[in-house]
């Protein structure tokens, strides 16, 4: 027999889930409005809903593996400070699904194909702007 308690009530919608991408762009959001470095419990109590401190923990150990959020010690626990922005993280997703492929420049040829006029735009002027600034390149790297 179903356990009624946990049934949504007539004329609720039932609780939408967020993606982990979705999470780790919420948490990354809250660590850039700290005043500093943040413990996981002040993560968790800023964000919306009522997620886990195991989950906030899950999220934010996902981001320092992928070098978007620096943790340091603090007695038994650890403080989180953002080392990345939502594009900084995006960025890194896209650089990561690209060196998974073995033909990088049919995936690379794939996606300008794929972009609309003003992106294609913006691309052309970002890349023309990088070759400009040898520095840039150098960051890059």
């Amino acid at each position: 027999m179903a356990d009624e308690r946990h049934a949504p009530a007539a004329g609720d919608a039932p609780a939408r889930r967020r993606g982990q991408g979705e999470l780790e762009a919420q948490v990354l959001a809250v660590l850039q409005q700290a005043p500093g470095p943040a413990t996981a419990g002040w993560v968790q109590e800023r964000l919306e809903g009522d997620l886990a401190y195991t989950t906030v923990m899950t999220i934010l150990s996902r981001l320092h593996a992928k070098d978007a959020v620096s943790r340091s010690r603090s007695g038994r626990s650890y403080l989180w400070q953002a080392s990345s922005d939502a594009a900084g993280l995006a960025a890194l997703r896209m650089r990561r699904m690209l060196d998974g492929e073995a033909d990088r420049d049919a995936v690379l040829a794939s996606f300008v194909t794929a972009l609309l006029p003003h992106d294609e735009e913006l691309l052309r002027a970002l890349l023309d702007a990088a070759s400009a600034d040898p520095a840039a390149a150098d960051r890059e790297s």
